[in-house]
Formats: C-alpha cells, sequence, structure tokens
C-alpha cells in the first residue's frame, strides 16, 4: 500500500479566531416599555376638575330652582 503524504492544514477565518471577548462594547437593550400617555398626576387634576365641574352644576341647579 501506498501512503500520501498530504497533510492537512487548519484554516480559521481571520475575523473569528477569538472564541470570546473580554471587553464587550455593544449596546444592551432592555425589553420596551408600554408608557403611558397622560401621567397619573395629570389623570388625577382632571378627575379633581371633573368633580368640581359636576358640583358647580349641581349648586347651579339649585339656586335656579330655589329662586
Amino acid at each position: 500500500m501506498s501512503e500520501s503524504t498530504t497533510q492537512i492544514k487548519p484554516v480559521l477565518p481571520i475575523n473569528s479566531g477569538q472564541l470570546f471577548f473580554e471587553d464587550s462594547k455593544e449596546l444592551i437593550l432592555c425589553k420596551p416599555r408600554l408608557m403611558p400617555l397622560k401621567s397619573l398626576t395629570l389623570e388625577k387634576l382632571e378627575k379633581m376638575q371633573q368633580l368640581v365641574e359636576s358640583e358647580m352644576k349641581v349648586n347651579a341647579n339649585l339656586n335656579v330652582d330655589t329662586k
């Protein structure tokens, strides 16, 4: 039997020679969050304003009825 004298050379691409990176400078993004269109404070103020307006209407109706 004849032996072949060919040798196999290892081939590694130039860019992927490292197995891991110690310092990664890539951005790590978090999950997107749903943000409310109105803040809680603004909603509370609107509710308070609606209550005051409804009370004013009730008082106005009572004043009209008593005259």
